[in-house]
C-alpha cells in the first residue's frame, strides 16, 4: 500500500507514475482503502466502479494524469455500461450506452476512474440529500452538508479519497462545495468545456464541466485535458496563447479588483463570509493589486428571478426526459423536484423567451464593469453550510403542497408572492453564484479563509470568489498561484 498516497495532489502522483516509483494500482488501492475507511461516515460515493478502476489500472496509461484515481459526478459524466442515476430515484436503472465527451477527456488524460459521485436530484439544490442515496456529509464537520450540487465530489477531494473530482456549475455548484471543503474550485467560461455529444448546453449554457481539487496546478492542467469544443458544438472559443498550466507560472501583472460582501438579495451575509473577502482584499493589496469596493449595475433580484425562471423550465423538461426513457410516475421524484416542475410547466414559452432575453442585461452590466476592474471579489457562499436534515421541508409544508400539486395550480402561484419567497428561500444562502452562470464568465472559489462554525465548534472553511471577463481563465488561474503561494491551504485537512 502506497502510505503517502494523501500527500500529494494529482500532479503529483502522475509524477511517481511516470518515473516507475508507483504503479497506478498501487495508487488505485490507495484510493479504495481510503474511501472504504471514510465513504461509510461521508457518503460521498454511491456508485463504485471497482472492477471498472482494477481493468483500467491494469492498462498501458498515457496523458498528463496517468495513473491518477478519479471520481465523476453522478450527473451528465456519463460512463458507458454504468448507471446515471441523476440522484433520482426515476433513473436508478438508467444506463447510458456511450461515454459523455467529458468522460472520454478526462480518460484521455489517463485518469483512472473507480466510482460516481453523489448529487441531489437533478443537480438542484445547494446540498446533496436525496430520498435515493441519503445525506452526503462535510469532512470538516459531518453533521454538515459539503454543498451541492458537487457535494459528493467535494466531500471526496477534502476527504483525501481522491485528489481531484469531476464537478460541474450550473448555480454555483463547482463553487459552493469548493467554498464549504475548503477546496479550489474554477468554473470555466461558457462553452469551454464540451458538455457532448447528449448536450449542446446545459441549462442554456449556464452550466460548466470541470472538476474540484485541492491544488491550483491540478486544475489548470486538467482544464489543458478537457477543454475545447467536440464534434458539432454550438459555439469554439480560441484557446489562450500559452497552456492553462504554463499560465500559472508567471506572474499575473497588477490587478484591479472591485470588491463588495452586500447580498444581490438585501438578504443578509455571515460576518465570517464578510471577513474573508476583507482580509482578502487586504492580503491582495499586500500583492500589489489594486482593490476597492465597487460592484456591477445588476439587479440582483432580476437577476434571480430570470435563473429561478431557468431553473424551473429545465426541471419540467429534466421530469418529462426521464418519464420517457423510463416509464417513471411521480411518485418516483421528490415533492420539491415535482412542485418546481410544476412550476417551469406553467411558464409560457413567451415569459420563460423574455426571461432568458434578460440575460444578456446582466452581461452587458459586468462587461462595463470590466472595463474599469480586471476581476470581481465577492463571497462564495452567504453563510456557513446548512446542517445535515435543517433545510428538509417541515411536514405542514408538504401537505400544502401535496394538495397544491392535486390542483394544479402552479400558473396561480407564479402569480403570486410565494414564488417571490421561493426565490429569496432557496438563494439566501448561496446568491453570490449565478450571476457568473448566466452571464456565461469564468469564477473560481478559493479557499483562503477559516472560521469556528460556533465556539468549540469544528473549523470550518470559507472560500471567496473572484469573477472575470468572459475566456479569461487565465487570469484568474494565475491570480490564484499566487494566493496560493502567498497563504497555502494544501496541508489544512479536516480531521475525520
Amino acid at each position: 500500500m502506497f502510505k503517502e498516497y494523501g500527500d500529494y495532489d494529482a500532479t503529483g502522483l502522475a509524477g511517481l507514475v511516470a518515473r516507475g516509483e508507483v504503479k497506478p494500482a498501487e495508487l488505485l488501492e490507495a484510493a479504495i482503502a481510503r474511501a472504504e475507511a471514510v465513504n461509510p461516515k461521508l457518503n460521498a460515493i454511491n456508485i463504485p466502479m471497482l472492477e471498472i478502476g482494477r481493468a483500467r489500472a491494469g492498462e498501458t496509461l498515457s496523458g498528463p494524469f496517468a495513473g491518477v484515481p478519479f471520481l465523476i459526478k453522478d450527473i451528465a459524466q456519463d460512463y458507458a455500461g454504468v448507471p446515471t442515476t441523476s440522484g433520482s430515484r426515476a433513473l436508478r436503472n438508467w444506463t447510458p450506452s456511450a461515454h459523455a465527451e467529458i468522460v472520454n477527456r478526462f480518460l484521455g488524460a489517463g485518469l483512472v476512474i473507480f466510482g460516481k459521485t453523489a448529487t441531489p436530484e437533478f443537480a438542484l439544490k445547494a446540498l446533496t440529500e436525496t430520498a435515493l442515496w441519503g445525506a452526503t456529509r462535510n469532512p470538516w464537520d459531518p453533521t454538515r452538508s459539503p454543498g451541492g450540487s458537487s457535494g459528493g465530489a467535494a466531500a471526496a477531494v477534502a476527504a483525501g479519497i481522491v485528489p481531484m473530482a469531476g464537478a460541474s456549475d450550473g448555480g454555483g455548484s463547482i463553487r459552493i462545495p469548493a467554498s464549504y471543503c475548503g477546496l479550489f474550485g474554477l468554473r470555466p467560461s461558457r462553452g469551454r468545456v464540451p458538455p457532448g455529444p447528449l448536450h449542446g448546453e446545459f441549462w442554456d449554457g449556464a452550466s460548466s464541466e470541470h472538476v474540484l481539487t485541492r491544488s491550483v496546478r491540478d486544475s489548470a492542467r486538467m482544464l489543458d485535458a478537457i477543454a475545447g469544443a467536440d464534434i458539432g458544438a454550438p459555439f469554439v472559443i480560441a484557446r489562450p496563447h500559452r497552456s492553462f498550466a504554463e499560465e500559472i507560472g508567471h506572474e499575473p501583472e497588477r490587478l484591479r479588483i472591485g470588491f463588495c460582501t452586500r447580498s444581490p438579495l438585501g438578504t443578509e451575509v455571515d460576518p465570517a463570509c464578510v471577513e474573508a473577502v476583507r482580509n482578502t482584499a487586504q492580503l491582495l493589496q499586500q500583492l500589489g493589486h489594486h482593490v476597492e469596493e465597487a460592484e456591477p449595475e445588476v439587479d440582483g433580484q432580476a437577476l434571480a428571478r430570470c435563473f429561478i425562471n431557468m431553473y424551473f423550465g429545465q426541471v419540467a423538461a429534466n421530469i418529462d426526459e426521464a418519464k420517457r426513457a423510463t416509464g417513471a410516475s411521480d411518485a418516483d421524484f421528490e415533492l420539491d423536484t415535482r412542485a418546481l416542475g410544476m412550476f417551469g410547466k406553467a411558464l409560457s414559452a413567451g415569459e420563460y423567451v423574455s426571461s432568458r432575453k434578460h440575460w444578456n442585461d446582466f452581461a452587458r452590466a459586468l462587461g462595463r464593469f470590466h472595463q474599469s476592474y480586471d476581476l470581481y471579489l465577492i463571497p462564495s457562499t452567504a453563510m456557513p453550510p446548512s446542517r445535515i436534515g435543517e433545510l428538509a421541508m417541515p411536514a405542514a409544508q408538504q401537505a400544502a403542497l401535496k394538495m397544491i400539486l392535486r390542483l394544479g395550480a402552479g400558473k396561480l402561484l407564479l402569480n403570486s408572492g410565494i414564488v417571490r419567497q421561493l426565490v429569496d428561500e432557496s438563494l439566501k444562502r448561496v446568491p453570490f453564484t449565478q450571476l457568473s452562470n448566466l452571464t456565461g464568465t469564468p469564477s473560481m472559489s478559493v479557499p483562503l479563509h477559516y472560521a469556528a462554525a460556533e465556539a468549540g465548534g469544528p473549523e470550518l472553511p470559507v472560500g471567496v470568489q473572484f469573477v472575470a471577463r468572459f475566456g479569461e481563465e487565465a487570469t484568474l488561474l494565475r491570480l490564484a498561484a499566487q494566493l496560493e503561494q502567498a497563504r497555502p491551504w494544501k496541508d489544512r485537512k479536516p480531521t475525520l
